[in-house]
């Protein structure tokens, strides 16, 4: 059967990477450090997605602006303390050299800035599956369509051709911004009433369902 796309473009932290406790976490601990307001777990996970300068101003939006520089400091100490240890999601190695073997290009577009997707890719040993990547630091954070605009240029794939995965409203933002079509998670930062209600191609409880989507749609 013939490919319905061409690249695949992924999400990473709540997507491939179980880390959103860890990254929520980090988030109210900065906020303890400083005597800052702590935000809940809905919201902290919320800005999940996001460049962490972007997240931390929708988390904490009463932090004067002078504490931020500190609070992205003490976010760091907490999440740098923990990352190697971050697990891969149940199925997501499988799925991910599997469509390397079937001849999918396949992308990165994440919030994380570029050395700490460079740690997690070393780390996680998914390095050599992936083609091209874009962080919030190179680029314009989600949900501006620019980072799925410039993986579509460099690996010279079209609009119709590309899908993305996410667990996060960023991410089909994203999507539908840059006229991609879209999948969505329910295991990651979002609920999912909230991506369902963006309307994505489908919505995935785990990567044994994307993993026979993939093999049935894409």
């Amino acid at each position: 059967m013939s490919k319905r796309y061409d690249l695949i473009v992924f999400d990473w932290d709540g997507t491939v990477m179980d880390s959103t406790a860890i990254i929520a976490g980090s988030i109210q601990s900065a906020c303890r450090d400083l005597g800052l307001t702590v935000p809940s777990d809905e919201t902290a996970r919320h800005v999940i997605g996001l460049g962490l300068s972007q997240a931390l101003r929708h988390a904490v939006p009463d932090a004067p602006e002078a504490m931020y520089e500190p609070l992205v400091a003490r976010y760091r100490h907490h999440f740098l303390a923990q990352d190697q240890a971050i697990p891969l999601f149940e199925g997501a190695r499988e799925t991910i050299a599997e469509l390397h073997e079937a001849g999918y290009s396949l992308g990165v577009a994440t919030g994380k800035n570029c050395a700490g997707l460079a740690r997690a890719l070393e780390s996680s040993g998914l390095k050599r599956y992936f083609h091209a990547t874009r962080t919030a630091e190179q680029t314009f954070s989600k949900p501006h369509p620019a980072m799925l605009f410039e993986l579509m240029e460099e690996l010279a794939v079209s609009s119709d051709r590309t899908l993305m995965v996410g667990d996060t409203s960023h991410d089909v933002l994203l999507a539908q911004n840059a006229g991609v079509d879209v999948v969505a998670v329910a295991f990651g930062a979002h609920p999912a009433d909230q991506l369902l209600a963006l309307k994505p191609l489908a919505l995935m409880e785990d990567f044994a369902q994307l993993r026979a989507w993939f093999k049935e749609n894409a």
